[in-house]
């Protein structure tokens, strides 16, 4: 390497950034800091990381209180080995439900690339899928399965990460013994609630990552369980001192996280006549359409439905998609989809969009206003503009500047920010507490997400939220189990999705409501069946509620490692 002044500059940087990190010899400095996008991280997750890297070698279970950021954690352990060297070969194991979501923060806030088991390329060719690539994010459930399980288990693993990890608990299931097999040089464990049932789960956890720390299961029962109830620990500071070696668990009380309340209100729309038909237009084609198909595509069939929420433009745009790819379409459904199209050129009036106008009058607080799609904030521009309602648009599609301008305009200048849903991702946004879901996502993750970029820390002011659904769509029946069924927004952020994962289903909560939603053409029995899985998530959230109240019970509320 020419290091004389004449050299590339761009090469005498990583030259000089190659001997800085050969310095760092021990990780008293995080190398990953500086490589964080749009992400707000806190002091105690510095030391969580610092912690896993120094004193547990990389082989801990991260048990922080739900919403507390585990996986911002685990990115941030992830990223620091990256960067030192010291990983290639990754495999990230998750709820089939979070296997698009952990892509996506991994790449969001991280700047890793991923592939899943979500990808064409897994369909393609499985065996060869596991030793081809090196950062796979897959569902456990597809891990396990007996095509797969042999060859992930031959494969030398530099770091496995397990969420919600207490599915491990346990050690006669097929999972436990595939994670138990996996060849790995760390493993990260995540979970709120490791401990579900009985003190018996949490010695399964504790041995997967370090074996013999808790003796035989039977010494382990002997010592530290109470005689007639596996609930109880026996010597609990003596098994507290062991847990500290591999357990590193964040209470709300220890890190002193405070944030004000906040309200949600649903607002059911009632749909203009020619709404409800096209509407009803466009479910009716997506119930044909899958009924017609024994393995139909579930993101066809979803994404037309979802855009029919979201607003007339949208749906109209992935009609026209839709059609453009012709893919498997015979000629009478074109021309259904022709017909649904050309029905919705547009022009005429929104009943959300009246709604939207009369919450923008309202009151003079600022406020933002997220959509899904790029058409839905077209026309909302185009709603704006005609009101004479001030406002400033923030979509991923745009430049970095472009962003901080409208940032910087939607603080000093105007009241109403029109955003996607990445809009706001690490800014400072909580001189506005006002929040419009002008559609609904169907993740509830990504509903949280949205109210996530007010109603966070450095927030002062109560947060308000406003969420708009047509009365009679799925929407409607969605939040009606999340909003009047579970009352998701008391919850702590973070708690819906461990309740959903209690739920005993291998799909994610938007394909369940889905299902139920093609399934029924008749209103009265798919409100019906609509009403039965509000029941079980009830029930789920009850399981969620007893493990919690067992989990702090065994660890305390200033539990610390």
């Amino acid at each position: 390497m020419n290091l004389s002044g004449g050299g590339d500059p761009r090469a005498w940087e990583l030259w000089i950034e190659y001997h800085r990190i050969r310095l760092i010899r021990e990780f008293d400095e995080l190398l990953c800091l500086g490589h964080l996008r749009n992400i707000d991280h806190y002091w105690y997750q510095i030391e969580t990381v610092s912690q896993v890297l120094r004193r547990f070698g990389g082989r801990v279970l991260l048990a922080d209180e739900v919403g507390l950021g585990k996986t911002i954690e685990a990115g941030m352990v992830l990223k620091e080995y990256l960067l030192r060297g010291m990983v290639r070969k990754l495999l990230i194991l998750t709820p089939p439900s979070l296997v698009s979501q952990w892509r996506e923060e991994l790449e969001t806030k991280f700047g890793m690339d991923f592939i899943t088991t979500e990808d064409p390329s897994y369909r393609e060719g499985a065996e060869d899928f596991w030793r081809r690539h090196d950062r796979i994010i897959a569902s456990l459930h597809t891990a396990k399965s007996r095509k797969n399980i042999d060859t992930i288990t031959a494969i030398d693993y530099d770091l496995v990460i397990v969420d919600e990890a207490h599915g491990l608990r346990n050690k006669r299931t097929v999972s436990y013994r595939l994670v138990n097999a996996i060849r790995k040089k760390f493993i990260l464990l995540l979970s709120a609630t490791p401990v579900q049932n009985n003190l018996l789960e949490l010695y399964n956890l504790i041995t997967l990552l370090k074996p013999g720390l808790l003796s035989t299961e039977a010494a382990f029962k002997k010592e530290y369980v109470k005689r007639g109830s596996l609930r109880t620990p026996n010597h609990p500071d003596k098994l507290h001192r062991l847990l500290r070696e591999v357990m590193i668990r964040n209470t709300r009380s220890l890190v002193d996280v405070k944030l004000p309340k906040r309200f949600a209100t649903t607002l059911y729309v009632s749909p203009l006549p020619h709404e409800k038909a096209q509407y009803e237009q466009a479910s009716r084609f997506c119930r044909d359409f899958g009924a017609a198909r024994e393995h139909a595509s579930l993101w066809t069939v979803q994404n037309l439905q979802m855009a029919a929420g979201s607003s007339p433009l949208a749906l109209r745009e992935s009609v026209l998609h839709l059609l453009e790819k012709n893919e498997g379409i015979t000629t009478a459904e074109a021309g259904r989809l022709r017909d649904l199209a050309e029905s919705l050129r547009g022009g005429e009036a929104s009943s959300k969009g009246v709604q939207l106008l009369q919450l923008l009058k309202a009151r003079e607080d600022k406020k933002i206003v997220f959509v899904k799609y790029l058409k839905t904030l077209e026309y909302l521009e185009g709603l704006l503009s005609s009101a004479g309602v001030p406002f400033a648009v923030f979509s991923g599609g745009i430049t970095g500047p472009q962003k901080d301008q409208a940032i910087a305009r939607f603080r000093e200048e105007v009241p109403v920010l029109l955003s996607t849903e990445t809009g706001g991702e690490g800014r400072n946004l909580q001189f506005c507490n006002t929040l419009i879901n002008y559609d609904i996502p169907w993740n509830p993750m990504r509903l949280e997400q949205r109210i996530g970029r007010l109603h966070r820390i450095g927030q002062r002011r109560d947060v308000f939220v406003f969420n708009l659904c047509l009365a009679g769509s799925i929407e409607d029946h969605m939040m009606r189990i999340l909003d009047e069924k579970i009352h998701m927004f008391e919850l702590v952020v973070g708690e819906i999705d461990t309740i959903l994962g209690n739920l005993d289903s291998e799909r994610d909560f938007g394909s369940v409501i889905l299902d139920l939603w093609v399934r029924e053409a008749d209103e009265a029995k798919r409100r019906a069946s609509f009403e039965r899985f509000g029941e079980e998530i009830i029930e789920a959230r009850k399981i969620y509620e007893k493990t919690r109240a067992l989990d702090n019970a065994l660890f305390g509320e200033d539990y610390e490692a």
